[in-house]
C-alpha cells in the first residue's frame, strides 16, 4: 500500500489515455472483464457495509467508475466500426443474449437498459436527492441536541466533537451523493445512444463500405452492439444498484443481509399464518399442488425455527439479567462512582421539571449553554457542565444551586408566572405574591400572565421563570469562578494560547512557574471580578516578573496593573471615577505590618486596628450608596492587596484599586477617605 495513491493517480490518467489511444483486443477483454470484477466489488461492499459513511468515497466512486465504462464505450466502438470485431468478451455476450435471433436479442437488451435507467437510477437519484435535503435540514436540530446531551452530561466535550464531526460528514456525503448521482443517469443516456450509433452506423459501413448484405450487417452489428451493451449495462446495473442500496440505508448496527434475516424472518406468528393461505391454495384452488405444499411447509419450518430460537434466547436474556444484577451489586466500581462530586450542580423539584424538558417547550439547556458562552466571553473561562437534577425531597417549585456538591443558593419560582422587579422608576402597584428575586436580593412580585401587561406599563421590569432561575445561575457561578478554576482548566486556556504565541508559553511554562502557580494568579483575579480572557497579556506579565518573586498575590498585583486599560473601562464612566481613599497614616501602618514568611506575604495587625478601619470604612460606603454610587476604594499599589483581605468578610463585592490599575488620563475624585480615628 506504500504506493498506493501513486496507483490510483495513474490508473486514472489510463482512463483517460484510452479514450484517445486504441487498446489491444486482448488488453480490452481484459479489461471489460475488470469492469464487471470492480462493479461487483461495489455491490457486495455496499450490502455489507453498516453505516454509509463506511464508504464515503462512493461519491467520487461513481465518477471514476461512470468515465471507465465510458472509455471502454469508445474503444469497443472504434473496434465495432472499423473492424466489426470488438474482441471475444462482446462476442460471447452478445451469441449468449442473441441465441442466433437478432430481434428478440436487441429487445432483451432494451428491456435491460429501460430498467437501468428507468426503475434502478430514477429511483436512486431521487433518493439521494431527498436524503441530501433531509439531511441537511436536520443538521440544526441534531446540533442543539448534541448541545444539550452535553450540557446535561450525558456526553463529554470529545465524545460531542464526534458526534458533530459525523454529522458533518454524514451532510457533505449525502450532498455528494446527490450530484453523484446525476453520473449514472448520465452514463445511462450514454449507452442508449452509443447503441444507437453501434447499429446506425454498423449498417452504413457494413452495407456500403463492406458490402455486406442488409441481413448478414444486422446479425454482425447487432450481436456486436447487444455484447458490447451487456459487457456495459451489467457493470452499470451493479453500481446503480449499489448507489440505490448506499442511499436507502436506514441507521442499522449490522450489514445489509443480517437486516433482511432479521427483520424479514423474526415474528414466527408471520411465517405460520403465510404457511396457512399456502397450503389453502395448493388443495383448494386449480393452481399446481407440488410447489405450493413444498413452499407453505417450508414457511411452517421456518416458523417453528423462530419460535424456539426465540424462547432459548428470552430464556438466556433472563439468566444473563440475573446474573448481571448480582455483579452490579458486588461490583467495586458500583462504590466508586458514588465518590464523583460535580462541579457545578441544578437540583429542581418535580414543578419546574417542564422547564428543563425540550419536550415539553422548556429552553433551560439552551440557557444554560447561552450562560457558558456568556462567561466565558466576559471572564475568559470555561464553565463546567452544570448538571441538572430532579429531586423529590425539594418543594416543588423550589430549586437549588450546588458548587462542589455544596449548597451555594436556592430559589423558589411560581410555575406560569412572572416576577416583576421595580427599577426604581415604576410608579403605581400591582397585585401579586411578595417575594425576593433570588439572585441580587431584591424585593419582587410573582404575577400572573394578566397582570404582565400593566405591569410593563407602569414600568417594572418582568422576567419569565427561565429567565430568573438562568440569571441566578449566572451570578453564582461568576461570585465562585475562582473555586470552579482548576489546573485541567488552566492547562487548556494556556494550550489555546500556544497554538498561535508558542514562544511565550514555552518561556513561562514550565521554566519559570508551574500550572499550579499560574492557576492561583487567574482565581486571585476571578475572585475580584477581574477577566482572564486576555491570557496573553497575563503571561507575558508573569513572564517579565516571575524570575524576580513566585508570590502569587504579587504576581497578581502585576497583572492587574498590566491589565489597567481593562479595569479603567470597567469601573470608570465618563474618563471620571468617584472613589474612598486611605489615611496616608493607615497606609504607613498597613504596609509596616506586611511580613514576609516562606509561605508568602501576610498582614499582621491586631483586631481593634482592624475593627476601627471597618467602621471607618462602613460610614464612607454607606455615604456612597445612599447617593447611588458604587463604593470604590483607591489605594496605594502595595497596600491594595492586603486591604481588600481585610475587608472581605465584612464588606463583600468591594472594589478596591490601586493607582496603577487606573490610567493617567482618569480624573479622581475622592469623596471620601478611611481613617483611623
Amino acid at each position: 500500500m506504500k504506493f498506493g495513491d501513486i496507483i490510483v493517480a495513474m490508473s486514472i490518467i489510463a482512463i483517460v489515455i484510452i479514450i484517445i489511444i486504441p487498446v489491444p483486443k486482448s488488453a480490452l477483454d481484459i479489461l471489460l472483464s475488470f469492469n464487471i470484477s470492480l462493479a461487483l466489488l461495489i455491490l457486495l461492499i455496499s450490502m455489507y457495509i453498516e453505516d454509509s459513511l463506511q464508504i464515503s468515497i462512493f461519491p467520487s466512486l461513481l465518477l471514476i467508475t461512470t468515465l471507465f465504462r465510458l472509455s471502454l464505450n469508445i474503444s469497443t466502438t472504434r473496434y465495432i466500426l472499423s473492424e466489426a470485431d470488438a474482441g471475444k468478451v462482446i462476442e460471447a455476450f452478445g451469441e449468449f443474449v442473441i441465441r442466433g435471433n437478432a430481434v428478440v436479442g436487441f429487445i432483451i437488451f432494451l428491456i435491460i437498459v429501460i430498467i437501468q435507467f428507468i426503475v434502478i437510477t430514477k429511483g436512486a437519484e431521487r433518493v439521494a436527492e431527498v436524503a441530501a435535503r433531509f439531511t441537511l435540514d436536520a443538521m440544526p436540530g441534531k446540533q442543539m441536541a448534541i448541545d444539550a446531551d452535553l450540557n446535561s452530561g450525558l456526553i463529554s466535550e470529545e465524545e460531542a466533537r464526534q458526534r458533530r464531526k459525523e454529522i458533518q460528514r454524514e451532510a457533505d456525503f449525502y450532498g455528494a451523493m446527490d450530484g453523484a448521482s446525476k453520473f449514472v443517469k448520465g452514463d445511462a443516456i450514454a449507452s442508449i445512444v452509443i447503441t444507437i450509433i453501434n447499429i446506425a452506423a454498423g449498417f452504413t459501413i457494413g452495407i456500403i463500405i463492406n458490402n455486406m448484405s442488409f441481413l448478414e450487417a444486422l446479425n454482425k452489428y447487432v450481436l456486436l452492439t447487444v455484447g458490447d451493451g451487456l459487457v456495459s449495462q451489467i457493470p452499470a446495473l451493479l453500481i446503480s444498484t449499489a448507489t440505490g442500496i448506499v442511499v436507502t440505508r436506514a441507521a442499522s448496527d449490522t450489514n445489509m443481509g443480517n437486516d433482511v434475516l432479521k427483520q424479514l424472518f423474526a415474528y414466527h406468528r408471520v411465517m405460520f399464518i403465510i404457511g396457512s393461505v399456502l397450503l389453502v391454495l395448493g388443495l383448494l384452488t386449480p393452481l399446481p399442488n407440488i410447489p405450493y405444499i413444498i413452499l407453505s411447509s417450508s414457511f411452517f419450518l421456518i416458523g417453528y425455527q423462530i419460535h424456539s430460537r426465540l424462547k432459548i434466547s428470552t430464556e438466556e436474556e433472563k439468566e444473563i439479567a440475573e446474573e448481571a444484577e448480582v455483579e452490579e451489586v458486588k461490583s467495586p466500581e458500583n462504590v466508586m462512582s458514588l465518590l464523583k462530586v460535580e462541579d457545578i450542580e441544578l437540583e429542581f423539584g418535580y414543578g419546574i421539571i417542564p422547564l428543563a424538558d425540550a419536550n415539553q417547550g422548556g429552553d433551560l439547556l439552551d440557557r444554560i449553554v447561552m450562560i457558558r458562552r456568556q462567561i466565558a466571553l466576559e471572564l475568559g473561562i470555561i464553565v463546567p457542565m452544570v448538571r441538572l437534577r430532579d429531586n423529590i425531597q425539594l418543594n416543588p417549585n423550589e430549586y437549588v444551586v450546588k458548587i462542589k456538591g455544596i449548597e451555594i443558593s436556592k430559589g423558589e419560582v411560581l410555575f406560569d408566572h412572572y416576577l416583576a422587579m421595580n427599577p426604581g422608576t415604576a410608579e403605581g402597584d400591582i397585585e401579586g405574591v411578595e417575594t425576593t428575586e433570588p439572585a441580587f436580593g431584591l424585593p419582587a412580585k410573582w404575577i400572573t400572565e394578566e397582570e404582565r401587561e400593566k405591569a410593563e406599563v407602569l414600568g417594572y421590569t418582568v422576567v419569565d421563570p427561565p429567565s430568573v432561575i438562568s440569571t441566578h445561575l449566572t451570578e453564582i457561578i461568576k461570585r465562585h469562578a475562582h473555586e470552579l478554576l482548576n489546573r485541567q482548566d488552566v492547562k487548556k486556556l494556556i494550550d489555546n494560547v500556544k497554538e498561535e504565541h508558542p514562544a511565550l508559553v514555552d518561556e513561562v511554562v514550565p521554566n519559570v512557574l508551574s500550572i499550579g502557580e499560574i492557576q492561583k494568579v487567574l482565581a486571585n483575579l476571578l475572585k475580584e471580578n477581574i477577566s482572564i480572557r486576555d491570557m496573553v497579556t497575563i503571561l507575558e506579565t508573569l513572564a517579565d516578573n516571575a524570575p524576580i518573586t513566585r508570590d502569587p498575590d504579587i504576581l497578581t498585583e502585576h497583572v492587574r496593573q498590566s491589565m489597567s486599560r481593562y479595569i479603567t473601562k470597567k469601573y470608570t464612566q465618563g474618563n471620571k471615577i468617584n472613589v474612598i481613599t486611605l489615611d496616608g497614616e493607615l497606609e504607613q501602618l498597613i504596609m509596616e505590618s506586611i511580613n514576609q514568611t516562606e509561605t508568602g506575604t501576610h498582614l499582621t495587625l491586631d483586631p481593634n486596628t482592624i475593627q476601627r478601619i471597618l467602621n471607618s470604612l462602613s460610614m464612607n460606603v454607606e455615604k456612597f450608596t445612599s447617593i447611588g454610587e458604587q463604593p470604590i476604594v483607591l489605594t496605594a499599589p502595595i497596600v491594595r492587596i492586603y486591604f481588600k483581605r481585610i475587608t472581605e468578610h465584612a464588606i463583600k463585592d468591594l472594589i478596591v484599586l490601586s493607582y496603577n490599575e487606573l490610567e493617567p488620563s482618569v480624573e479622581i475624585q475622592s469623596l471620601g477617605m478611611v481613617t483611623l480615628k
